[in-house]
């Protein structure tokens, strides 16, 4: 280099840097670096006109043909580092920071955006520049991806969290969900995946084919953890709201509740939501609200409140979701074990004896008119023939008409006694019992 083109090079040092103005009016002319300036938002040493915070002059010809008369004053990230704070200190770096290309996603001399990026308030367009599109749009859409606001929960530079995620995943999805938050500190049960895991167990982070983000249908996600269940749900009979859109949350709370189980409410008022109405189903489900409403005698563990003491919630393979074996049929002569549902808290002896003076006080005399009914190898009559399951207004869970027979509905017109009682029912004349003074009928007993 001869002593001229150093004399050059320093007045052009002294143009470009010497003063803001002057290089700002050198470098963004209209001729020149005109599209530098037609940005909204600057850079600051583009916006105060200082070129040389950034370049510096390696020729003193410019513009120079088929070459280049300024260059970075550092190389890569080292350039930026000069004012900004360094990244990479952190456990997650993105693999832009990593690499030292900050251009990747900003524009050094200024964007239509906050933070020099290249695009509007919609990120997506950015991203996807390098993250693959499809994850982010299947049918339901996360908010935040629906609106391009990726860095609401990502850090888009460094992060001690899997996925450059701003905090842990529990953390970031409640910085929104401040609902949850709220009746998580009222509920007594909390689902184990919210306690101890992390959202994205069940939800997809981003977008999904099932609504509310959820990985898979349920009961199919349940089943992940509550492996048990599967055999229920392959069972004869299963509880159709298991299988129908809503499946377990039908019932359960996905997240806390205030009852065990994360049920909703009791056991009385969730089945009563479906099965207090004569609208659901087809055919109609039968109302056993209206059944148990205002009625005098309640069954043991509708008074207690209990529909799971008698039914599986879930499935199984007895008649009505029972809990134990009982007839569909309503002649079924009794056999060892067909009757064991009732018989698991009534007089488990009561079917086994055609006399007895212990296991029954339906009877006259000795004879276990239980027996009488039920044991009959012709017609061996079920329980729900005499007995409603739910309610009453008579004694014994005895109504004045009980059963539909096709179309008509049964008499059974039963008084009780001190010592036993009468009925005059549709299925046969009226008889008399009395346990102490034993009533003697005419023809043959054993046919009656």
């Amino acid at each position: 280099m001869n002593v001229m083109q150093f004399v050059l090079i320093l007045l052009f040092m002294a143009v470009s840097g010497g003063s803001g103005q002057a290089a700002e009016t050198t470098c963004r002319t209209a001729e020149c670096h005109a599209r530098v300036g037609g940005t909204k938002n600057f850079h600051e040493p583009v916006k105060e006109g200082d070129c040389s915070a950034c370049h510096k002059p390696v020729n003193p010809v410019h513009p120079l043909k088929g070459g280049k008369s300024f260059a970075p004053v550092a190389k890569n990230e080292a350039l930026c580092y000069l004012c900004h704070d360094r990244f990479g200190k952190k456990k997650v770096v993105h693999f832009p920071v990593k690499d030292g290309e900050c251009a990747y996603c900003h524009k050094p001399h200024g964007g239509v955006e906050r933070y020099l990026l290249g695009v509007g308030s919609d990120q997506r367009e950015l991203c996807y520049g390098c993250h693959d599109p499809a994850p982010f749009k299947r049918k339901f859409v996360h908010g935040p991806v629906a609106v391009g606001e990726c860095t609401k929960c990502h850090n888009p530079h460094e992060s001690n969290n899997k996925a450059l995620l701003s905090g842990a995943v529990w953390e970031t999805c409640l910085k929104c969900h401040v609902d949850v938050v709220k009746a998580l500190t009222e509920s007594i049960y909390i689902h184990t995946p919210v306690k101890s895991g992390p959202c994205t167990v069940c939800h997809l982070p981003h977008s999904g084919e099932i609504s509310s983000l959820l990985k898979k249908t349920t009961p199919a996600l349940c089943l992940d953890c509550h492996k048990k269940m599967d055999k229920q749900l392959k069972a004869k009979n299963v509880h159709k709201p298991l299988l129908q859109e809503g499946g377990c949350s039908t019932c359960h709370s996905t997240h806390f509740a205030k009852a065990k189980k994360l049920l909703s409410g009791d056991d009385k008022t969730i089945c009563l939501a479906c099965h207090g109405t004569d609208k659901l189903g087809n055919p109609p489900l039968k109302n056993i609200k209206s059944e148990i409403e205002g009625k005098k005698y309640l069954h043991g563990p509708i008074q207690k409140g209990g529909c799971k003491d008698c039914h599986d919630p879930h499935g199984n393979d007895n008649f009505r979701l029972l809990k134990g074996k009982y007839p569909a049929d309503i002649y079924a002569p009794y056999k060892d074990g067909i009757y064991s549902f009732c018989l698991s808290c009534h007089e488990k002896n009561m079917l086994r004896f055609s006399e007895t003076t212990i296991y029954t006080k339906f009877r006259n005399g000795k004879r276990n008119l239980h027996y009488v009914h039920v044991v009959n190898n012709r017609k061996g009559r079920t329980c729900r023939v005499c007995h409603q399951p739910h309610a009453s207004n008579g004694v014994k869970l005895i109504e004045k008409e009980n059963l539909k027979f096709g179309e008509w509905q049964i008499p059974i017109n039963f008084n009780e006694t001190s010592t036993g009682g009468s009925c005059a029912p549709g299925c046969h004349q009226a008889f008399e019992y009395d346990r102490d003074k034993p009533v003697v009928y005419g023809g043959n007993p054993a046919k009656k």
